[in-house]
C-alpha cells in the first residue's frame, strides 16, 4: 500500500540522512514577540490614552467593538513592528502577541477598513462611515508635552533643530507639486527635533519655501517649553534654507539664540579673503587641510532688516578653497567662531539620522491618501511610533549595547522575535527561543518598561 504524504508539508531539502520539511501548523506562534516592550513604553508614557484624548468619537457607544485607544495602539505598534500599510492589518489582526498586549488575548483586532475610517476623519458630517475626528493642535501639543516629561529637571540649554525633507508622491494627492531640487512630485514636511526628541512634524506642499511656517512653529514650541522651563536657554539651529529675516527677527525679539547656515556670495567671500590666504599658506606648508575663522558684522542689501554677526570659515582642502558661513545672535563672549561653527552648527548633521529613522524605519513618507489632512494624520502616527521607539531606547535600553541603536536595529534585534503564545485562565505566556542571543538585554528592558 503506498504511503500517504501530508500535502501541506513543504519540502525544504535534506538534514543529513533525514528529510527536511516544514508546515504552517505550529498554532499560536508570532514573529512579533517583542511587542511587549512597546506596550510597556506605551503605559509609561500613557501615549495611546493621551492621543485618544485628541480625538472625538461619534460612534454609538454600545456598538463599539474596538475602542479608540486600542485602534491607536494597534496602528502605532504596527508601524513600529514594520507594518507600514493598513492592508497589513487584515493579517496582523490575528497576531496572538499583538492581541495580548491590547488586552484581547485569543481574540481578533481591527481590520484595515476600521483603521482606514480612523485615518480618513475629514468626511465627518458627509459620510455615515466616518465617525472619528481629531484635533490637530492638541496632537501638536502632545509631542512637546512628551518631550518635557522626558526630563527629570529643566536643562540649562537646549538646541532645537529645524529641517525640511522630501516626501515623494506617486498619485494625485492634494497639495502635490513638482520640486526642482528633488526632481519629483512630493510634499516638503517640516521636522523639528531636540536631540533625539521629535517636537513637530508638519506636512506642507512642496510649492512653498523650505522655511515656510518655521517661525510660527518655533514660536509655538518655544512658548510651550517656556511655560515649564522659563530659565532654559533655547538655541534654534538650521541650515541656510531657514536663514530668513522673519525667523531671525523673531528670535531676537523673544530672547532666543540662533545659529543658522548662510549661503555664500561674492561680498561674503571678499570679507574672509585675508583668512583664506592664511588657510591656503598653512595647508601648503603642512600638506593637510587648514581652516581659519573670520568674525564680522554683515547685512544683506535688501532681505535683512538689521546688521548681524556672521562667522566665516576660510578652509583650504583637497587643493581648493571651501568657504562656508553661518549667522548668529550669540554674543562673542559666549561663543567663539570656531566653537559656534564646529561644536554647535556642525552637529546639525545628526538630525539627518533622525529623519532617516522617521522615514526609513517608521514609514513617515507613506502618504498615499488623497487629502492633506489624512496624510498629516498618517505622518503624526508614524512620528508617534518614533516617539514610542525612543522611549524604549531611553528607558529600557539605557546602559546597554543598544542604547544608541537606531529604530530599525531595535526592531530587528528586540521586537521581531519568534514566540509561542499560550493563553490560560491566569496568564498569557510568550515562550521565546532558549538560544536568543540578546536575552539579557531584552530582560533588562522588560523589567524597566513593564513592571
Amino acid at each position: 500500500m503506498p504511503t500517504e504524504c501530508i500535502q501541506t508539508e513543504l519540502d525544504l531539502g535534506r538534514s543529513g540522512a533525514r528529510k527536511l520539511v516544514g508546515a504552517f501548523d505550529g498554532g499560536a506562534i508570532t514573529s512579533n514577540g517583542g511587542v511587549g516592550l512597546l506596550a510597556g513604553a506605551d503605559r509609561k508614557l500613557r501615549l495611546a490614552e493621551r492621543l485618544a484624548g485628541c480625538f472625538t468619537d461619534h460612534r454609538v457607544a454600545d456598538a463599539i467593538k474596538h475602542t479608540l485607544p486600542d485602534l491607536l495602539r494597534q496602528r502605532i505598534f504596527g508601524l513600529a513592528l514594520g507594518y507600514e500599510d493598513l492592508i497589513d492589518h487584515d493579517a496582523l489582526r490575528f497576531d496572538p502577541a499583538l492581541a495580548a498586549v491590547i488586552d484581547k488575548p485569543g481574540g481578533t483586532l481591527a481590520g484595515k477598513s476600521t483603521l482606514n475610517r480612523l485615518e480618513h476623519a475629514s468626511k465627518i458630517g458627509r459620510d455615515r462611515h466616518h465617525k472619528l475626528d481629531h484635533d490637530g493642535q492638541a496632537i501638536e501639543r502632545l509631542f512637546v508635552d512628551l518631550f518635557l516629561e522626558a526630563h527629570r529637571e529643566p536643562p540649562m540649554r537646549i538646541v532645537i533643530d529645524l529641517d525640511a525633507t522630501d516626501d515623494p508622491l506617486y498619485g494625485e494627492q492634494e497639495g502635490r507639486h513638482f520640486h526642482g531640487y528633488y526632481d519629483c512630485y512630493c510634499y516638503l514636511p517640516l521636522y523639528v527635533f531636540c536631540g533625539r526628541h521629535l517636537l513637530a512634524a508638519k506636512l506642507r506642499s512642496s510649492a512653498n519655501d523650505a522655511a515656510d511656517g518655521a517661525t510660527q512653529e518655533a514660536a509655538r514650541i518655544v512658548g510651550q517649553i517656556r511655560e515649564c522651563w522659563p530659565k532654559t536657554t533655547i538655541v534654534i539651529r538650521a541650515d541656510s534654507g531657514f536663514c530668513r529675516d522673519d525667523l531671525m527677527s523673531w528670535c531676537e525679539e523673544h530672547g532666543v539664540q540662533y545659529v543658522l547656515g548662510l549661503a555664500g556670495n561674492e561680498r561674503l567671500t571678499a570679507r574672509i579673503a585675508p583668512e583664506m590666504k592664511l588657510a591656503t599658506r598653512k595647508a601648503k606648508r603642512t600638506g593637510k587641510p587648514a581652516r581659519v575663522f573670520g568674525d564680522f558684522r554683515y547685512r544683506t542689501r535688501k532681505s535683512w532688516s538689521a546688521e548681524r554677526r556672521v562667522i566665516g570659515k576660510a578652509e583650504f582642502t583637497n587643493g581648493g578653497a571651501n568657504p562656508r558661513f553661518i549667522v548668529t545672535n550669540v554674543h562673542a563672549a559666549f561663543g567663539s567662531p570656531r566653537f559656534l561653527y564646529e561644536t554647535v552648527y556642525c552637529q546639525r548633521g545628526e538630525m539627518e539620522n533622525r529623519l532617516k529613522e522617521c522615514q526609513g524605519d517608521l514609514f513617515a513618507d507613506r502618504t498615499p491618501t488623497p487629502t492633506m489632512r489624512a496624510n498629516q494624520l498618517r505622518l503624526w502616527l508614524s512620528s508617534l511610533a518614533y516617539v514610542l521607539m525612543c522611549a524604549v531606547r531611553r528607558i529600557g535600553l539605557a546602559g546597554t549595547e543598544l542604547e544608541r541603536a537606531t529604530c530599525g536595529t531595535i526592531r530587528l534585534v528586540l521586537l521581531k522575535l519568534g514566540a509561542r503564545v499560550t493563553v490560560s485562565v491566569r496568564r498569557v505566556k510568550l515562550a521565546f527561543a532558549s538560544s536568543f542571543p540578546k536575552a539579557d538585554v531584552f530582560a533588562r528592558a522588560a523589567r524597566r518598561l513593564c513592571t
